[in-house]
């Protein structure tokens, strides 16, 4: 993908800006923009890198290729509409992580020390100890909630309090847990041990209210609440009616549902005296914003040369399919795809042979690009678009017997089906129907015309003053000829069919399943001149 001029529209490391522009990519830094304005600069840029004060909307996306967020969360980029827009969404796990564990950690210790609201009293004069009477962590349980980068971090170190962790995370098995020293549980299970809760998941739909009213009464009395990690996972309404009651003993919030807050209830519950409350400073360290900065500048400069991904939001696939060793196959599904109809079928994607069923679910973003076959379709947004043209995908994976032969097969519902391999590093076509090319194949490279039937394809490309590279011919079926040009067909230049660009043959291929023999040169230069 090429890059060539990147908005920053909020404050970020300057090291992000130097990174991009000392690897080729033009930048311009604006921050604090009105709408009018950012809507007018975007038009100006292929890629965007915010943090958390731009809210990205449908609007505001343009013609953009890729939305970088210098952080973690992705709450302000409306991830459906670049989705559906074909956009990649990236982030920067792991960048930010050490500095939300620290203050995470801090305001666990505030809350058991009563630390800030200790020195606010003594800067006004009040010399008073017995109010400020805390608890030591020292035997007390946590519980963690998500138990990923952050989460393992916190445990590490709370652990060295001498602290029990206990947690709940879906993804992760309790013998995975146990290796970071944590005692994994269901919700149910946590909320009468706790006498901490810290909560470290993203804002999804079975995130959201999931520290609230009824939960914190089946706690301990007293029970203490810090949420580092996304506004909304704390019901903020039934949390204030909690420390009111006096069953909840105190809350540290660095996240709230409004940033910043301006509600009569929300300011209610930061005013609350066992409240402790930071806006929104987990990643603000001088280390965090740096890491985020090079690291997200490090994903614009390596996908816009080709040479690896990282930190795909919504098409985690990407990522597999931009390691060199996988990128042939990638491109190989996307031609194979393109052989199908493009709307009303089911699309049944198989692998074989050992060690391809780690691709066999990744490979099918890219069979459906293909099968869609228009300029505004890719991998990112071709999964959501089958589902509005009523595609149907189904995968399977088996291991040939006695060979360590591998290969794609692509098969539609009208009865089409199409099979090609990766022959050293080269993706080809072996199969279309029943005719077969051989277990060498065609290579879809260069300039790649083929069609069905036992036509001269070869005599007709000559006729026209193009110049034969190689032809194949399939055995079998109806029969299949595959002809690679010089790219010029009665001394027009025809654009150079290059992988991905090999969708333009999907188009071809599907117009001259009526066309006779002897139209279909005329058909390939409408569509590719």
């Amino acid at each position: 993908m090429k890059l060539d001029s990147v908005l920053i529209s909020d404050a970020v490391d300057p090291a992000c800006a130097q990174l991009l522009r000392e690897n080729g990519i033009q930048v311009t830094q604006k921050t604090k923009m009105p709408l009018e304005e950012l809507l007018d600069e975007i038009k100006k840029h292929d890629g965007l890198i915010v943090r958390s004060d731009t809210q990205v909307t449908k609007q505001v996306m343009g013609n953009l290729k890729v939305i970088g967020m210098a952080g973690t969360g992705v709450d302000n980029i409306d991830l459906a509409a670049a989705t559906k827009k074909g956009i990649i969404v990236m982030n920067t796990p792991g960048a930010n992580s050490i500095s939300a564990c620290e203050l995470t950690c801090a305001l666990i210790l505030d809350l058991a020390r009563h630390v800030s609201p200790a020195n606010s009293a003594l800067k006004h004069g009040v010399w008073e100890r017995q109010s400020y009477t805390g608890t030591e962590l020292y035997g007390k349980t946590l519980a963690v909630l998500g138990l990923g980068r952050i989460g393992r971090q916190v445990a590490k170190r709370m652990q060295a309090f001498g602290m029990k962790t206990i947690s709940f995370d879906s993804m992760i098995s309790s013998e995975a847990a146990r290796e970071f020293y944590v005692e994994k549980m269901e919700l149910e299970q946590i909320w009468p041990l706790a006498d901490y809760i810290t909560v470290h998941m993203p804002l999804i739909p079975q995130t959201k209210d999931l520290i609230n009213f009824d939960v914190l009464n089946k706690c301990k009395k007293g029970i203490c609440v810090v949420n580092v990690g996304r506004g909304g996972i704390v019901n903020e309404e039934g949390l204030l009616k909690s420390l009111e009651s006096g069953q909840c003993g105190g809350a540290a919030l660095d996240v709230f549902t409004e940033e910043p807050p301006r509600s009569e209830g929300l300011l209610r519950l930061l005013a609350h005296p066992k409240v402790l409350a930071t806006p929104h400073l987990g990643a603000n360290t001088t280390e965090a914003q740096k890491r985020v900065a090079v690291q997200i500048a490090g994903q614009f400069i390596a996908l816009n040369k080709g040479s690896s991904l990282s930190g795909v939001v919504n098409c985690p696939a990407l990522m597999t399919a931009m390691q060199a060793n996988n990128k042939p196959w990638f491109d190989l599904a996307q031609a194979l795809g393109s052989f199908g109809p493009s709307s009303l079928c089911t699309v049944t994607v198989q692998t074989l042979g050992q060690g391809m069923e780690r691709l066999t679910s990744d490979l099918c973003p890219a069979v459906l690009a293909g099968v869609l076959a228009s300029g505004d379709v890719n991998m990112v947004n071709a999964p959501r678009r089958a589902r509005e043209d009523k595609v149907k995908v189904k995968i399977r994976s088996e291991h040939l017997p006695g060979g360590l032969e591998q290969a794609l097969v692509v098969s539609f519902s009208d009865g089409r089906r199409v099979q090609g391999s990766v022959i050293q590093g080269v993706p080809c076509i072996q199969a279309v129907n029943d005719a077969t090319f051989g277990p060498k194949g065609v290579e879809l490279s260069g300039n790649l015309l083929m069609t069905e039937g036992a036509t001269n394809l070869a005599k007709m490309v000559i006729n026209k003053g193009g110049k034969i590279v190689r032809q194949a011919t399939a055995q079998g079926g109806a029969g299949c000829v595959a002809v690679h040009t010089d790219g010029s067909i009665s001394g027009k230049h025809i654009c150079s069919l290059q992988i991905v660009p090999l969708l333009s043959v999907s188009r071809f291929h599907r117009k001259i399943q009526s066309c006779s023999a002897e139209d279909c040169l005329e058909n390939y230069k409408e569509i590719l001149i």
